[in-house]
């Protein structure tokens, strides 16, 4: 436990493993970090982040956890997981419209028991629109006699990205096992607690690992002031005598695909390779974008032959069957399957 705070035991260390084919295929030497094994709930990153804060929700006597995020947020989904797990109700929030069906994330929350609250955007800032909403739900669940902790979306303050230092104190350790220390790590970037998490890990523990971050959706100017402030907020908070500016966090910009979680023909093809190749399933939102981007990034020379990548899949394969990735595949691959009456 880092800084001395206490958490929540959900996570055991996953593995490193390497992908022959894909690094044959590519030139490089790849390895896969599998946090998308993680226990509950169907596993992914954000257990590490609730590890966290689930634990002080508790410590503070809540009986609700509230968070935020798409419609098919992969980090609601663990949160009601871990809600369930722990006996508390959990509702999640979402400034997204109903997407015709009860499929992937959804069901997954609702067979746990969990609330989703969906309202259509009505065109202002979207934080705006977030915190009323939760300001309201907050009030009618407290009304009911609930004491409603909330997490923000993505479990991404200075809190839930102590999962993510401990993620880099896990990977550093296990790199110089390997023999792989001199690695470059790439994760994908969203709500950026991932990301930040495992540059303060790295850095403010001394790690010879390198860490590139692949945004999965538009990096515009709230994001490259909120990136400096989060790293504010966290030397601040535990006291780490590491500086850093903007310059310092390794981020690229450029396959975002132009929105976030939307049906992209080169992340289609790189989920297949991914699948094809080393039988591992990525999703359409966040790891198919980033491992897109990861091949993108190879092709150009951006990452040099022969180098040694370990890629962090983060979890989401449930993104899979939400109803826009799920026809833009079947319009694919519904030419390899045979139907005889």
């Amino acid at each position: 436990m880092p800084f001395g705070i206490n958490k929540l035991n959900l996570v055991a260390p996953t593995a490193i493993e390497y992908l022959p084919a894909l690094s044959r295929e590519l030139g490089i030497e790849l390895y896969i970090k599998r946090d998308d094994l993680t226990s509950w709930g169907a596993g992914g990153n954000k257990l590490r982040k609730l590890e966290y804060l689930v634990a002080d929700a508790l410590a503070q006597g809540a009986t609700m956890l509230l968070t935020v995020g798409g419609a098919q947020t992969n980090h609601g989904r663990l949160t009601a997981a871990v809600a369930a797990k722990y006996g508390l109700k959990c509702a999640i929030a979402a400034i997204d419209e109903y997407p015709g069906e009860v499929s992937a994330n959804i069901l997954l929350d609702r067979i746990m028991g969990c609330d989703l609250i969906l309202k259509s955007d009505d065109g202002r800032d979207e934080n705006l629109q977030f915190e009323e909403l939760c300001a309201q739900l907050i009030a009618e669940y407290e009304a009911k006699g609930e004491k409603v902790y909330y997490i923000p979306m993505g479990g991404s303050n200075a809190l839930g990205a102590l999962g993510y230092y401990d993620c880099a104190v896990e990977l550093t350790e296990q790199a110089e096992a390997m023999g792989i220390s001199d690695a470059r790590v790439i994760d994908a970037v969203g709500s950026m607690g991932t990301y930040m998490g495992l540059y303060c890990g790295l850095k403010n523990e001394g790690s010879p690992l390198r860490l590139t971050g692949i945004a999965i959706s538009p990096f515009g100017d709230y994001k490259e002031k909120r990136i400096v402030n989060y790293f504010n907020e966290m030397k601040e908070t535990f006291g780490m005598e590491i500086d850093a500016v903007r310059e310092n966090f390794d981020i690229v910009k450029d396959y975002t695909r132009g929105a976030y979680n939307n049906a992209c023909a080169e992340v289609r093809e790189a989920i297949c390779l991914m699948a094809q190749k080393e039988a591992i399933l990525l999703d359409p939102c966040y790891t198919g974008k980033a491992f897109a981007g990861l091949v993108e990034m190879v092709k150009e020379g951006r990452i040099a032959q022969g180098e040694k990548v370990i890629f962090l899949h983060t979890g989401g394969f449930p993104g899979l069957y939400t109803r826009h990735h799920r026809e833009a595949f079947e319009e694919e691959l519904l030419g390899g399957v045979r139907i005889i009456k």
